[in-house]
């Protein structure tokens, strides 16, 4: 796993020195702490590059310098990723005359690009970020991997193309813009992250997953390359029996390439059904006790240890079991410098400890990422499925509907998790299915953020837009039922820009490399074309992956409701987090942004301290929000 960063110029454009490009890979050698390397072209045809690389070493650990050239020189590549077949697509390119000076995946890359051009992309399993300087063309390609595993943010001006890993690695650059962008502030309280292709800052972007973009004589063109066909279900005679087996086939292949590697690897294992299969596959493929690691935490609720223990004597790993003290005050500058935008999932908490552990022990990590989404494990989606039914009524009686089960519950913020929930299911019932699947899952509502936004930063907002990115995704997922839309939403949305994001800063902050057999494009489509009834039965999510792994899964573990990989952010705010929280969002220098109104947070700390309701979440965005202004804003020298 590494971090790429770099440029493309025309000769009237803005060059970038051996210097800037230098800092611009010490800002993200938390990426690559092994190794560094630089290129600088010097093309003849007016168009010009660099290219600079930090090194984590994974696989041919004394030959895989980058950037990396073909056998004359004329195309460059830095790459961030893994390709995981890449010794089954060299071959192929040796006897087309291709010469190999390593055994690295890169070098596959570089070759598969003489081949192909920018369609390379087709031929790699894998995850990746790379950058392809083809000197004789004066092209550049930039490429991410299909379900957005590695990251690529870029910033495309008249006269010259910057891309880099991480958005702190562009912010390098000399007279580098910082001008907030307010509709991504939208964004981000609306989602809690800020998705692609939209950056916090203007004039900076994300590749989205499964894009490529060519920049070609100062002209850059982007395209999708690949789509989850689940507009492709498979309907016939495939029994379940038969969808199992390619199930098992598919995954534990998935597995056994995922295990290449030249240094220790491991596996994080919750106890949830999704890791408890990885590592049992894991295990089924290896001679020795593979080593898997949980956290656990002193408050019962959130923690997972003892599933995570009966799993590992059950598939006989070499379990290593951390019990950490989780402190949001501690980790709070750690997670807003490496996240380089504003994201307020709180289990990034969780995995950022998991991933400190894990490191350790192992350069390598496999882990569960992918099956709620795949496999419909949300317990959200049993929600989808119950609305539906109600959509048989008119929107007016669901909505008196929903309005009569407001008022029947209660609204302390000390109640439990179940009557939220069912507030906030009977809140969105009179909506469409999309909108109410927004408002389930959004942080703050558009009635919230209207609530939050001054008058003058409010008319700079296209709320339109907002909604859009959730719809666009609806409109993108074939006329299937409504869940199996739901969860190919998911897969567009969440998944990369909330889970996928969350993982690998984590795991990166480390030098931890994070990889997700689930992932694989080929259990993706597999998962894609399956039917909704092999996912869900009655009130359970992924019940193939239960019957397909039962041999690996304990009794307990097959059984259990699903557990999220959280914190106690509610009583934090009300203890160890008031002072912080208050002074951050009702101080002066958040006052002075002119983005919020004071009375309203005030109202929202008052009722999430008086325990009129559970504001955590809400005050969390809020709080990641302006710690992000003062480090990435106010802190700038």
């Amino acid at each position: 796993m590494c971090g790429i960063a770099g440029a493309a110029w025309l000769n009237d454009g803005r060059p970038l020195t051996e210097e800037v490009l230098q800092r611009m890979t010490d800002a993200i050698r938390h990426r690559g702490p092994d190794d560094a390397g630089t290129y600088l072209s010097e093309n003849p045809h007016g168009a010009h590059a660099a290219l600079g690389h930090r090194r984590l070493s994974i696989i041919d650990l004394s030959a895989g310098h980058q950037p990396l050239s073909n056998e004359d020189g004329t195309v460059w590549i830095a790459f961030n990723g893994e390709i995981y077949n890449y010794q089954e697509l060299r071959p192929d390119l040796e006897a087309r005359g291709h010469r190999f000076a390593t055994h690295t995946d890169t070098e596959v890359i570089v070759h598969l690009y003489e081949e192909y051009g920018p369609d390379c992309v087709d031929h790699l399993r894998g995850m990746f970020a790379f950058a392809i300087w083809d000197e004789n063309k004066g092209r550049l390609l930039l490429a991410r991997d299909r379900l957005g595993q590695k990251p690529l943010f870029y910033r495309h001006d008249a006269d010259r193309l910057l891309f880099a890993s991480e958005l702190k690695a562009l912010l390098q650059v000399p007279d580098a813009p910082r001008e907030l962008d307010p509709q991504a502030i939208d964004l981000y309280l609306a989602y809690q992250y800020v998705p692609d292709p939209y950056c916090i800052l203007k004039g900076y972007n994300k590749l989205p997953p499964a894009h490529r973009a060519v920049w070609e004589k100062g002209h850059l063109t982007i395209d999708r390359y690949w789509r989850p066909p689940y507009a492709e279900p498979v309907i016939g005679d495939q029994s379940p029996a038969q969808w199992r087996e390619s199930l098992r086939e598919t995954l534990t292949e998935a597995v056994r390439l995922r295990m290449r590697s030249d240094v220790p690897l491991g596996a994080f294992l919750s106890g949830g059904i999704d890791s408890t299969i990885i590592a049992g596959l894991m295990q089924s493929l290896s001679e020795q006790p593979v080593h898997t690691f949980s956290i656990g935490f002193p408050v019962k609720e959130f923690d997972e240890t003892s599933y995570a223990r009966e799993a590992a004597e059950k598939l006989g790993t070499n379990h290593h079991e951390y019990i950490v003290e989780p402190s949001a005050i501690d980790l709070l500058p750690k997670i807003i410098w490496h996240y380089d935008e504003p994201f307020s999932d709180s289990s990034a908490i969780p995995t950022m400890y998991l991933s400190e552990v894990t490191r350790r022990e192992v350069t390598v990590a496999l882990s569960g990422d992918g099956g709620d989404e795949l496999f419909a494990g949300y317990e959200r989606y049993q929600a989808v499925k119950l609305a539906g039914r109600l959509d048989v009524l008119p929107g007016w009686l669901r909505k008196m509907f929903g309005w009569e089960i407001w008022q029947k519950i209660p609204s302390s913020g000390e109640q439990k998790s179940l009557p939220r929930r069912i507030k906030r299911f009977a809140t969105a019932l009179g909506q469409s299915p999309e909108l109410r699947y927004l408002r389930w899952i959004g942080i703050f509502d558009r009635d919230l953020r209207d609530s939050l936004y001054t008058r003058d930063f409010a008319a700079q907002l296209d709320h339109a837009l907002t909604d859009s990115v959730l719809l666009k995704a609806y409109d993108e997922c074939p006329d299937r039922d409504f869940i199996t839309r739901t969860t190919c939403t998911d897969v567009l949305t969440y998944l990369p820009f909330d889970i996928l994001k969350k993982v690998d800063i984590a795991s990166m902050a480390y030098s931890l490399e994070a990889r997700s057999p689930f992932l694989d494009h080929h259990v993706a489509e597999l998962a894609a074309r399956m039917p909704i009834e092999l996912k869900m039965l009655g009130g359970r999510g992924k019940v193939i992956l239960t019957e397909t792994f039962a041999d690996l899964l304990p009794e307990s573990i097959q059984t259990r409701k699903k557990m999220g990989f959280g914190v106690p952010l509610a009583p934090w705010f009300r203890a160890e987090l008031k002072d912080l929280l208050i002074d951050s969002l009702l101080g002066e220098t958040a006052q002075n942004r002119d983005i919020f109104r004071r009375e309203s947070v005030q109202g929202l700390i008052n009722e999430h301290m008086d325990g009129q309701w559970d504001h955590s979440y809400r005050l969390w965005n809020l709080l990641c929000l302006e710690h992000w202004c003062r480090t990435f804003l106010d802190d700038v020298s």
